[in-house]
């Protein structure tokens, strides 16, 4: 167990380290920024919504490790998929962010984040990413906060 513990933290430092999809989306037809005072997190949201299929996802943001693995996670996780399918994840993603309970295989290696639960504050950070992009999905103006 603990190999498997220590294969997750190295996938998280990875993420955080050498985040994927980390740019602008020229393309980008939603946008939306979060932001979670507590940790000093800041996200910028770019998705490429076609034919109700995340076409292309990035993000420009800073913040502490888990928010920014979070997102590189997210991103590859997400795109291809419809908006249905990424509001599923998301519902998905947050059960186990809050439980530690993995309910679908399709999370993919957002699993290594089960482990969150354990640290609440640090449940505000995995989430951000993704209540930045449902909100730029469902196309709200406003700053997504985490409080």
């Amino acid at each position: 167990m603990d190999d498997l513990r220590d294969l997750y933290q190295q996938l998280i430092l990875d993420h955080s380290r050498n985040p994927r999809n980390a740019h602008v989306v020229e393309q980008a037809n939603k946008r939306a920024r979060g932001q979670n005072p507590l940790c000093g997190d800041l996200l910028d949201l770019y998705v490429q919504l076609q034919d109700d299929v995340i076409r292309d996802i990035g993000f420009v943001g800073s913040g502490c490790a888990i928010s920014q693995a979070t997102a590189s996670l997210m991103t590859t996780v997400l795109k291809g998929k419809s908006k249905t399918e990424a509001l599923d994840l998301l519902e998905h993603f947050q059960h186990m962010a809050t439980t530690g309970e993995v309910l679908s295989e399709k999370l993919g290696k957002l699993t290594a984040l089960a482990n969150v639960h354990k640290y609440p504050i640090r449940v505000k950070c995995a989430m951000l990413p993704w209540r930045t992009m449902a909100a730029s999905l469902n196309g709200t103006e406003a700053t997504i906060v985490t409080e």
